[in-house]
């Protein structure tokens, strides 16, 4: 049968998950500091023996037998050393049992705010051990009790901590008793123990739900290259395929949507909106602000500006509610976007038509002559030809050659 102070270290041990050898070498130090405190100095050397089932504790003063002694905190003499031990000699370390009559009741008095300490760093110890290789990943978490803004978590190791308010989404409801899924953004270390940095509204909290409710997206066949997203109301995500055999929008959507519907699901039904990743900017901007209809893009590379011009009817939609699609499509490309109607395009940003006939060019009909005895009537025959190519076809010149070139480049 367990005594009273056997079962207290047992439950302390199993409620804030820390070994019961570390939590005896908590009272034995917080004992040490105590009799330093009460009866000893600082400086000298004290161990403790426990009980762990009596929970009774003998105080030991720790000394060198030493020829001379220079420290009596530290030494003790031959002849002194005898006194407790026949045999001892120089060298020798010597416990002498210094503990003070009825000290088991006063040490606990003494060492309790210091046990209550120490116990505290060790949870603290025990929680960042946990988390500390666990940044940028999903945790489960279940609601401990909800105080105003405060919302207080246990996570899946029974660690409770605070999901802030700044972190939550916005209009999601929250009770006692509600499970979770969060981000676990940081596990900083301070002074008071170690910080976990949880988030509802983090972007990454969409990837890895997708990656748990997406195969391919867990396994690297479709990646998320981009996410821009205002926590409970709209997130737009752009994926990519490294196979092409792969339909990257398909795969994260799934059949029906049942895919993306799951996502949405445990972020209070937030809308998410699934495009196609591109390396050309023109491309990519037009599927980010889908579903507005673009009709023309002048990108200006330096400053990473866009102006889109779409139909007067299609300007709604390429803005969106108070600005949020323009806003997120600018997150997610990394551009900023300025939308703007179609009859404020300039006759110069007009995209420019096709030239396919060579007597679209605007050259001489001499060498348009050449070129048709030749059997060359379209531009896409002369393209990638050089001055070197065309000198001498059916008597073409090196200036004719040259001007035919420099017009082929225009076009």
């Amino acid at each position: 049968m367990q005594t009273p102070f056997a079962a207290a270290i047992a439950q302390l041990c199993d409620e804030k998950g820390i070994s019961r050898d570390k939590v005896v070498e908590t009272i034995k130090a917080a004992i040490r500091a105590a009799y330093k405190k009460d009866y000893g100095t600082r400086d000298m050397n004290v161990d403790v023996d426990l009980d762990e089932n009596s929970g009774n504790a003998t105080v030991f003063a720790v000394k060198m037998v030493a020829k001379e002694v220079e420290n009596d905190e530290l030494e003790i003499s031959v002849k002194e050393a005898k006194k407790y031990k026949e045999s001892a000699k120089v060298g020798d370390e010597l416990r002498i049992d210094v503990t003070p009559p009825g000290y088991g009741r006063i040490a606990a008095q003494s060492a309790k705010q210091v046990i209550i300490q120490r116990i505290q760093e060790a949870e603290r110890d025990v929680m960042y051990e946990l988390f500390k290789d666990r940044e940028n990943e999903l945790i489960n978490a279940l609601i401990h009790r909800v105080d105003g803004d405060f919302v207080y978590v246990n996570l899946d190791s029974k660690i409770t901590t605070i999901l802030p308010r700044e972190e939550q989404i916005p209009g999601e409801r929250y009770f006692s008793g509600q499970r979770l899924k969060l981000y676990l953004d940081k596990v900083i270390k301070t002074t008071k123990g170690p910080q976990l940095l949880i988030s509802r509204r983090h972007p990454k909290l969409v990837q890895k739900l997708m990656e748990l409710e997406i195969p391919e997206v867990k396994s690297g066949l479709v990646v998320v290259k981009a996410i821009a997203r205002e926590a409970g109301v709209r997130c737009k995500v752009a994926v990519a395929s490294s196979d092409p055999k792969i339909d990257p929008i398909g795969s994260c959507v799934g059949q029906k949507g049942v895919r993306v519907q799951a996502v949405m699901d445990e972020l209070n039904n937030e809308r998410i909106d699934i495009i196609q990743h591109s390396d050309q900017a023109d491309q990519y901007i037009k599927a980010a602000l889908s579903p507005a209809k673009i009709s023309q893009i002048v990108l200006d590379d330096r400053s990473r500006r866009a102006s889109i011009y779409v139909a007067t009817d299609q300007r709604p939609l390429a803005i969106g509610k108070q600005g949020q699609n323009v806003r997120l499509a600018s997150i997610l490309t990394g551009w900023e976007l300025d939308i703007k109607d179609l009859n404020e395009l300039s006759e110069k940003d007009m995209p420019k038509k096709s030239v396919e006939n060579v007597t679209e060019l605007g050259i001489d009909e001499g060498i348009v002559a050449k070129l048709s005895a030749a059997g060359l009537t379209q531009v896409g025959q002369l393209k990638g030809l050089s001055e070197k190519d065309l000198v001498g076809l059916e008597g073409l010149t090196a200036d004719e050659a040259k001007v035919l070139v420099d017009a082929i480049k225009g076009a």
